[in-house]
């Protein structure tokens, strides 16, 4: 039960950060600057709320209107769900691309080489996309 609850918080740090990535420029100074703080630089409340000089309350209703702002955002353009979309879609690619130069490596005829590496070309435009 504990490992699940600390898998949780972590899974929603992390779509809270990636929601941010996305969406941060859209949210007021004020709560992306609370975002910034406690989700990258991983200050408590209180030491945000000391920061800022407003109260722990205060800050953990910004932090709230903020993840509620972007998650807004993320409902309404659906940004984050299409780059994971298309990750998963090329990293298919990319091992389908492995398998195919591992068949074609076997046959060595010229056709297959010049296959080989026109798929070798594919997949050093997909490394260059995924760094």
């Amino acid at each position: 039960m504990v490992q699940k609850v600390k898998s949780m918080k972590i899974d929603d740090i992390t779509q809270a950060s990636l929601l941010y990535d996305f969406y941060g420029q859209l949210l007021s100074k004020r709560q992306s600057q609370v975002m910034e703080l406690y989700h990258e630089e991983n200050l408590s409340l209180s030491e945000i709320a000391s920061e800022f000089n407003i109260s722990r309350q205060g800050v953990h209703d910004a932090l709230k209107n903020a993840e509620k702002a972007l998650s807004e955002y993320e409902r309404k353009l659906g940004l984050v769900e299409k780059f994971r979309k298309s990750s998963d879609a090329v990293s298919k690619i990319d091992r389908i691309i492995d398998s195919t130069i591992d068949v074609l490596l076997y046959e060595n005829t010229e056709n297959t080489v010049k296959a080989v590496e026109d798929l070798r070309k594919v997949k050093d435009i997909i490394d260059k996309l995924e760094e």
